[in-house]
């Protein structure tokens, strides 16, 4: 592709537009011959630093949006080399599905997009869903480490889904893609908003800061009549829609306080939820299969999405009663003499106090839980968390969690901190998260209810600057074969 489409706000003169450009890399170490690098501000390095091995490994243009000597190859300066990435890999890999929907939020990212998708499906569309568990599509699944993947990954591999034939693609927005520009050059056709809890202060400097993170999804991202689905029932809702009325974006707000779908009756069913929805003036009766009232959050977003990109109300509700959960969400594992053992992705407060409280009904005995914090991440959520979960919890495993570069020992001491403030609290430490779960498991007995907290469908533990193989499934499934032998 030659280096003027690529970049047509460049104002490039004719020759230099005219040269030829074989790819696209913000990593010195991936540049090939002919290649446009992207020197990229960064918080730990500043890509301008690498501009010299990028034209070493071949590159013939270097875009920066800070002046650099780079001799042997085209400079070309750009006011936000971020976004000019994003729209460039949108140029370069062309072609993208039909339907595109982003949704950001804290929790409940990765359970709409399944949802979304799954809907879709029944729908009759070739549909696909992308973030933190990965890619899912009609192809298979494959797994993936950031929520919202870098500009070029990100858009090749939608150049590869629409090639596959899939029309239908919802995906998370995280705040760090979204101030990134990550989703720049991606043409969504909906956004849609779950909630907002503490989570990622270590990037962000104050909750403020993190909401309009989220908030660039609908004030600069969706354009003008685009639709906009919002949890009305978010503590931060009024704020988001008042964002999307100024925008001029097309509003579709779901939950209790919905007028698009609203909630009007939820009645827990064992491990389901039966369901009283409006729509349209007419009222719906559904029977969804998930637990906890962030599961049916989670599930009238994805229903709100559904129908905001051209369902039909029957259909979209009808297939509301076949939703599965996504991997890693409060998903069931097995059972120990009739003791239920789930694994959850909770790793910030809200969402190990939401879980908590969806599982302590189905627990007539003990409710345990097995959990720990991340390392390098926000310290001020450990004592927390070990708070909410000595008070919610009749006994606490503190165990690791992708300790990082951290000692993992005071990462665990953090929490601990926080289960001293619940006299009397039975909390127990046990560093190795395998050695934990076993003993969760161990433990269980008639009545009980385990849940294994903090890495749902990861598969690797983090130590260091390594990752491990580690699975909180197979580490169920492995004690569960212990403890049946």
């Amino acid at each position: 592709m030659r280096l003027g489409d690529l970049l047509p706000e460049a104002g490039l003169a004719e020759a230099l537009a005219a040269r030829e450009i074989a790819g696209l890399s913000a990593d010195s170490r991936t540049v090939g011959a002919n290649f446009a690098f992207f020197a990229l501000p960064g918080s730990k390095a500043d890509g301008a630093g690498f501009a010299a091995q990028a034209v070493a490994r071949g590159a013939v243009a270097v875009i920066s949006q800070h002046a650099i000597d780079v001799a042997s190859a085209a400079f070309i300066e750009v006011p936000d080399a971020r976004r000019a990435l994003a729209l460039a890999a949108a140029r370069f890999y062309s072609r993208q599905p039909e339907m595109i929907v982003a949704i950001t939020g804290t929790s409940g990212k990765s359970s709409v997009a399944a949802f979304t998708r799954q809907i879709w499906l029944a729908l009759g569309h070739r549909a696909a869903s992308l973030g933190t568990i990965g890619l899912v599509a009609p192809s298979g699944e494959v797994y993936g480490s950031l929520t919202t993947p870098d500009p070029i990954s990100l858009h090749k591999t939608l150049d590869e889904l629409a090639r596959d034939g899939v029309t239908h693609l919802a995906f998370e927005a995280s705040s760090h893609g979204l101030d990134q520009r990550r989703l720049d050059g991606v043409r969504l056709a909906a956004g849609a908003f779950t909630n907002l809890s503490r989570d990622h202060l270590d990037y962000h400097p104050d909750m403020d800061s993190y909401l309009a993170a989220k908030l660039r999804l609908f004030d600069t991202l969706l354009a003008p009549g685009q639709a906009a689905v919002i949890e009305a029932d978010s503590d931060v809702a009024d704020k988001v829609i008042a964002a999307c009325a100024a925008r001029g974006l097309r509003l579709f707000t779901v939950g209790r306080k919905g007028e698009a779908i609203k909630l009007v009756h939820a009645a827990p069913e064992n491990f389901a939820t039966a369901l009283t929805l409006e729509h349209a003036g007419k009222t719906y009766s559904v029977h969804l299969p998930l637990a906890g009232d962030f599961q049916v959050q989670n599930a009238l977003v994805a229903a709100g999405l559904a129908l905001a990109t051209g369902g039909a109300p029957e259909r979209v509700f009808a297939a509301l009663e076949n939703l599965q959960g996504a991997s890693g969400r409060l998903e069931l594992i097995g059972r120990r003499g009739g003791a239920p053992i789930f694994v959850d992705y909770a790793h910030k407060p809200d969402a190990l106090d939401n879980v908590l409280r969806t599982l302590r009904p189905l627990a007539r005995h003990r409710l345990i839980v097995v959990f720990g914090c991340g390392g390098d991440r926000d310290k001020g959520k450990r004592p927390i968390m070990g708070e909410l979960a000595a008070r919610l919890a009749d006994e606490v495993i503190v165990t690791d969690d992708n300790p990082r570069t951290e000692a993992p020992a005071q990462i665990r001491a953090e929490i601990l901190a926080g289960t001293r403030a619940v006299p009397g609290a039975r909390v127990e430490e046990i560093g190795d998260r395998a050695q934990a779960i076993a003993a969760g498991v161990a433990r269980l007995g008639e009545g009980d209810v385990l849940l294994v907290a903090g890495k749902g469908h990861e598969t690797g533990q983090i130590v260091g600057d390594r990752i491990l193989p580690f699975s909180d499934q197979q580490s169920v499934r492995t004690a569960l074969g212990v403890s049946a032998a």
